[in-house]
């Protein structure tokens, strides 16, 4: 699953075609051993993350919307896409 960004302990990645699961676009996101499935507007669809990483999470998909779209756009097409900025 190709990664997207990484940042302060957080991993976030995307599936190629992984639009039937959830059934919106979305994000897994990796903290230490905690797993959470979030979609692009900060709903979580599965698992947890403690809420400052949570929130980290909401910041940095409110900051490359635009560019996460692009990403789930060419993901589900089975394209590769560009990594994005962490947070710094």
């Amino acid at each position: 699953m190709p990664e997207l960004s990484r940042f302060y302990g957080l991993i976030i990645r995307m599936y190629y075609d992984d639009a039937s699961q959830h059934h919106k676009p979305h994000v897994h996101v990796f903290y230490g051993e905690e797993e959470a499935v979030v979609s692009l507007d900060g709903e979580v669809l599965a698992g947890s993350l403690p809420l400052k990483q949570y929130r980290l999470l909401n910041g940095w998909l409110a900051l490359h919307e635009d560019e996460v779209y692009q990403a789930w756009n060419s993901a589900v097409k089975k394209e590769a896409f560009s990594k994005i900025e962490p947070l710094s």
